[in-house]
């Protein structure tokens, strides 16, 4: 049957709109950047800061900040805690100069100070003779892999040879937290018997070829993550063999002449592989923020820096005032909560379950602390103490103890 003259054509179905774009997901690169600010440039996470960052493997925050390239120093100025430590610019200018000397010459005082020291069974290496690659390229990833060539060219030229070589300020790859890390050793040497040799220049002198302990024993720490990241390379490279001790160039007494002491590192390598394999995945922290955080320096108020640095899960110990940019503010922070780890790790180990110090003092008083029991073995300790106290103080006549107070 036709339609009846007029009528109007039978409705058709409109088109679908278009299904919306899935969102592409976000990288961690990506995230860390939106963290620190997307127009600012990632501050380098160098071995010291590493070195740190393993001794206290619990500090989520520091992890976080140091993984998204955070300016820490900068941070704790905004945050109003600024550190006061660091190195002076005349420190910084020495240290330069005298590294300048070390290396000048094709490296030739080096090379003679690393085989006088560790070079026992290999020919001396040859003034003028000794391979010096030019390890330039475009951004970290680029000198990371082109520093690996290096190393792979003078392993093979080493092979059945007097050569040596050595690499001023190579760059090194490493995976710290799933976020690689890029550090730059003073120096690497590849001896002709297969060996690579870290080498550290410090410009604290070494008198009567002793050093100051705790200096050394920074540059251990330091130099023990360079032998990390250096063995990640050697482990693709047939024959070649990273030494676990490294040379330490310093300057003699109290000249500006270099002398090297020879350093074994095995320790701190070991408590740093460790202690960095047990640091929580950057990502895994970033995923735990609330929305909007921002550590921009640059579009961020105190207060919202505040409430971002607050956010993350920090471990303070009273080490960290030697090691980290925000120790004053998460010491400050910490105070201000009464907690317990501001008195040092040794004691924040002894209280167990007790985490703040208003609920040691209730324990030890006889009060009730919720979620411990009164048999709980540190209650029962702080109890005793403060028997053991009131009964001392007791014995003795009260105008001592006034005195004492």
């Amino acid at each position: 049957m036709s339609d009846s003259p007029g009528s109007a054509p039978a409705p058709t179905a409109a088109p679908a709109p278009p299904a919306a774009p899935e969102p592409r997901p976000t990288t961690l690169r990506q995230r860390l950047a939106e963290l620190r600010g997307p127009d600012v440039a990632p501050h380098p996470l160098d071995a010291r800061a590493l070195a740190a960052l393993a001794a206290n493997p619990g500090c989520g925050r520091r992890a976080l900040l140091d993984g998204a390239g955070v300016d820490k120093t900068a941070l704790a100025a905004a945050l109003g805690s600024p550190a006061p430590f660091g190195q002076s610019q005349f420190a910084f200018m020495r240290g330069n100069a005298f590294e300048a000397r070390v290396k000048a010459d094709g490296g030739t005082e080096l090379m003679r100070l690393l085989h006088e020291r560790m070079g026992a069974g290999t020919p001396a290496p040859v003034p003028g003779e000794v391979r010096v690659p030019d390890l330039a390229a475009v951004g970290p990833e680029g000198r990371a892999a082109r520093t690996a060539l290096a190393l792979r060219e003078a392993a093979g030229a080493a092979a059945g040879s007097a050569a040596w070589t050595l690499l001023v300020h190579p760059l090194l790859a490493l995976e710290v937290a799933g976020s690689p890390a890029f550090l730059e050793p003073d120096a690497v040497v590849v001896r002709p018997d297969g060996g690579w040799t870290v080498v550290e220049i410090k410009s604290f002198p070494m008198i009567d070829s002793s050093a100051d302990a705790s200096k050394v024993g920074a540059a251990a720490r330091q130099a023990a993550v360079y032998v990390l990241a250096l063995e990640r390379v050697a482990d693709r490279v047939p024959g070649a063999r990273v030494d676990h001790s490294v040379l330490l160039v310093c300057p003699r007494d109290f000249s500006n002449l270099p002398t090297a002491s020879v350093v074994d590192v095995r320790k701190q390598r070991s408590v740093t592989r460790r202690q960095l394999a047990r640091l929580t995945r950057i990502e895994d922290i970033a995923a735990t923020l609330p929305e909007g955080i921002s550590f921009d320096l640059e579009r961020c108020s105190p207060a919202e820096l505040t409430a971002a640095v607050d956010s993350v899960t920090a471990a303070y110990a009273p080490e960290c005032l030697a090691a980290c940019e925000l120790a004053f503010h998460c010491r400050g922070r910490a105070r201000s909560a009464g907690a317990v780890e501001a008195l040092g790790r040794g004691v924040r180990g002894e209280l167990g379950g007790l985490t703040t110090v208003d609920a040691v003092l209730a324990a030890a008083r006889g009060g009730t602390v919720p979620g411990t029991a009164d048999d709980d073995p540190t209650v029962v300790a702080l109890r005793r103490a403060a028997a053991l106290r009131a009964e001392a103080l007791a014995s003795v006549p009260e105008g001592a103890v006034a005195a004492c107070r």
